[in-house]
């Protein structure tokens, strides 16, 4: 059977809900409540969901990459947002360039780590 797929959104949690729904509303996504304790977090075509359920081994071990048009730009924007001082555990990478093409990395409050990259083409 051929199906079209159409996205994949990943479950992630978070140590605390509250904070974590403020911190990916600051970061760019637009969140869609769906339960008490599950939201929906979309940016463009892309998405995830976001529990309100710490697992510490499962969230110190999470890892997510976007794929974003230019990473320089991306960069920028990320440090005109001020999440360092807004969030306490937040942590920011630099872009690095790989044999790949170049990324940036985002430390959520609870520790998932998010990839921002560029693929050269």
């Amino acid at each position: 059977m051929v199906q079209n797929v159409r996205s994949i959104r990943p479950f992630i949690g978070s140590q605390n809900f509250a904070l974590s729904r403020n911190f990916y509303k600051d970061l760019g996504f637009e969140e869609v409540v769906l339960e008490p304790k599950l939201s929906l977090f979309k940016w463009q075509n892309i998405g995830f969901y976001l529990q309100d359920a710490y697992v510490k081994d499962w969230l110190d071990n999470t890892m997510l990459f976007i794929e974003v048009e230019n990473v320089e730009e991306f960069w920028i924007n990320l440090l005109s947002l001020n999440l360092t001082e807004k969030y306490e555990n937040i942590k920011l990478t630099p872009i690095r360039t790989m044999p790949w093409g170049k990324e940036c990395f985002v430390h959520d409050p609870s520790g998932v780590l998010w990839h921002f990259g560029q693929f050269f083409h």
